[in-house]
């Protein structure tokens, strides 16, 4: 998520035929994709632990060992 903004910028360069010099790779456009791809991480990982639930009327058994057995966890 983080290397969106600069594939994207890459590939307009690349497309406006401006990827030859090597100053548009330097200074603020490396500070706002930076920022911007920071913000998307942020904005992904807030939205993932929002709307990724467990079921309803389930409860969270963490994995264990019994009897020598591995257990994995799960929601019962």
């Amino acid at each position: 998520m983080f290397l969106l903004p600069f594939i994207a910028y890459g590939v307009w360069l690349w497309l406006n035929k401006k990827s030859q010099t090597a100053e548009n790779w330097q200074g603020k456009p490396i500070a706002w994709l930076s920022l911007t791809g920071m913000v998307i991480v942020v904005v992904s990982l807030v939205s993932l632990a929002t709307f990724q639930r467990m079921p309803e009327g389930t409860e969270y058994r963490p994995s264990k060992m019994e009897d020598g057995v591995f257990v994995p966890g799960g929601y019962q």
